[in-house]
């Protein structure tokens, strides 16, 4: 069995489609969301948009059968409030046994706790706590239909300069402009970026691929999908090198909108920290939002 297995933290409002329940939370308290869900433990919540994603990472197994993946659901409901989420994941047959329950509390703590490698969640507010506690984190968007449960290889796309990597090239560009941008990563060319907030989950997921000498029969295949181009491409591979990572495909698009090419590769999600990128890639995958700390730097 292999040692490195993935662990995935999901927030229930990510896994299921908790829109309603968060309403009456919002708008009538915490007594009347526990009273309602309480109340409606029998009736089976509908699927959220990380569901098919989840689902399909669950049934991901090496060349002996053991399983790749771990879930946990993590939530700040109360354990009181929570046996409506169980029926339902007894109820999608979903193999996930383990569960924090912080009855409003922060999940924060409890993400190095469970060794947490990716954190999923609908609340932009927990995931950017989450990132600046050096979490690969990112805010899961509603999407189109993505409940294929017959995925064989899950594929995962990401973003570079803030996601894979730092945010010190991004900042160059934004306050220089491309022309800067470009020289400064010619003259860096040899020079490794350094890691953003995904660098070591992508290292983790490597590992499990150098398992398997064919990439196309890999369970999980990746792609960096980037607005860079040449001549700023050649530090990004020699990163990947540097790290000793597998990267599957190198999309570097010069600007170009990525929904295409995101539509091409398949992707079951992808990572970004750009909210015009989310937005359109919203529209073809599942798309998760890596917080961007630009602003705050």
């Amino acid at each position: 069995m292999l040692n490195n297995m993935l662990t995935i933290g999901v927030s229930t409002r990510a896994l299921f489609d908790l829109d309603f329940e968060n309403t009456i939370f919002v708008e009538q308290g915490a007594g009347a969301y526990v009273d309602y869900m309480v109340s409606h433990e029998q009736q089976i919540i509908g699927k959220g948009p990380a569901f098919g994603l989840v689902q399909a990472l669950l049934g991901l197994k090496d060349s002996e059968g053991n399983p790749l993946c771990q879930v946990i659901v993590m939530s700040q409901n109360s354990a009181d409030s929570s046996l409506r989420i169980f029926n339902s994941i007894k109820a999608y047959d979903l193999d996930i046994t383990r569960a924090a329950l912080t009855t409003g509390g922060s999940i924060l703590p409890y993400l190095s706790a469970y060794s947490v490698d990716l954190y999923l969640s609908a609340n932009e507010d927990d995931v950017a706590r989450a990132t600046a506690a050096g979490i690969a984190a990112a805010t899961v968007l509603s999407s189109p239909d993505c409940q294929d449960s017959g995925w064989s290889q899950i594929r995962i796309a990401f973003d570079g300069d803030c996601v894979l990597f730092n945010n010190e090239s991004e900042l160059i560009y934004q306050r220089d402009g491309l022309e800067a941008f470009d020289e400064h990563e010619r003259s860096c060319a040899l020079v490794p970026l350094k890691r953003g907030p995904f660098a070591n989950f992508l290292e983790l997921i490597s590992q499990i691929q150098s398992n398997y000498s064919d990439a196309c029969n890999a369970p999980i295949r990746t792609a960096i999908v980037t607005a860079r181009s040449a001549p700023s491409h050649e530090r990004v591979i020699r990163t990947f090198r540097a790290w000793g990572v597998r990267i599957d495909e190198a999309h570097f698009l010069g600007g170009m909108d990525k929904t295409s090419v995101l539509k091409a590769f398949k992707a079951h999600i992808f990572f970004d920290d750009n909210d015009d990128n989310i937005k359109a890639a919203s529209t073809v995958v599942l798309a998760a939002k890596v917080p961007n700390f630009l602003k705050a730097i």
